[in-house]
């Protein structure tokens, strides 16, 4: 929990029909995206899928980048060279908050 009693935003508390509503899509879409690597849910200790805050906004990200036209595969290059993006963006930051 955050200091506001919120869950962590990478923790997972949505089951898969409540964050499917959440972000405007069918749960079957959400499957479909989890089997082609776009997103990874949390699993309860009996399989059924928890997602995270941060899983809601990659999935509203997957939903962007489809109606702009780009299809799965597009989508999981695009989802890749954001993440490598932020994560270079972090080393400098890392760095200089290690020097001071």
């Amino acid at each position: 929990m955050d200091r506001l009693g919120r869950p962590d935003a990478d923790r997972g508390v949505y089951g898969i029909s409540v964050a499917a509503d959440l972000v405007g899509m069918g749960a079957q879409n959400l499957r479909l995206y989890e089997r082609r690597g776009l997103i990874d849910p949390d699993r309860t200790e009996g399989g059924t899928r928890r997602y995270s805050e941060e899983d809601l906004v990659r999935l509203l990200r997957i939903r962007q980048l489809l109606a702009d036209g780009l299809n799965l595969a597009g989508i999981s290059l695009v989802l890749q060279l954001e993440a490598d993006n932020a994560r270079l963006r972090a080393k400098p930051a890392q760095r200089r908050k290690h020097d001071d």
